[in-house]
């Protein structure tokens, strides 16, 4: 049943009509890259700073502007890549490595909705700069980086195997 939903979708008109234009998929393709580059762009700065690189620097500055910057990226990314999911859908959902990516996706969107709420409960705009940042917001931070950049490292996989 499962499968014959995913054909049904790789069977729709605008689904063949991208997998077969010559300007098309490249162009989601890089809708995708651009998506991916703003979201881990914005993340990993961000985790850098909670683990406690660039202390002169205040961590809301880091969050104001980063948590846009990778929501927006997130968005694009979401976009794009089901899109291209859509075109070999049957393929992507059978491997292994995309499912491993996905699960990836969602530990590191959960648990950027879960730091979002340690920093607002933490109030973390009075806490000094130089100090370190509290275990919490630091074991949130290493767990993004290694579930975003694993992610990232399963979906370039992806195009080899």
């Amino acid at each position: 049943m499962i499968e014959q939903a995913l054909v049904s979708v790789e069977n729709l008109a605008f689904v063949s009509a991208l997998r077969n234009s010559t300007y098309m998929y490249p162009l989601v393709n890089a809708g995708h890259i651009l998506g991916i580059s703003m979201l881990v762009g914005g993340i990993v700065p961000l985790d850098l700073r909670l683990l406690g690189l660039w202390r002169h620097y205040p961590v809301m500055v880091f969050v104001d502007v980063l948590r846009v910057t990778s929501a927006i990226g997130l968005g694009f990314a979401v976009v794009c890549g089901v899109l291209l999911f859509a075109t070999a859908a049957v393929d992507y959902a059978a491997s292994l490595l995309f499912q491993a990516k996905m699960a990836l996706v969602l530990l590191g969107v959960s648990n950027a909705l879960i730091l979002g709420r340690v920093l607002k409960r933490q109030d973390i705009r009075s806490f000094p700069m130089k100090a370190p940042m509290p275990f919490s917001l630091r074991a949130g931070a290493a767990l993004s980086l290694v579930a975003w950049l694993s992610a990232l490292l399963l979906g370039r996989l992806l195009g080899y195997f």
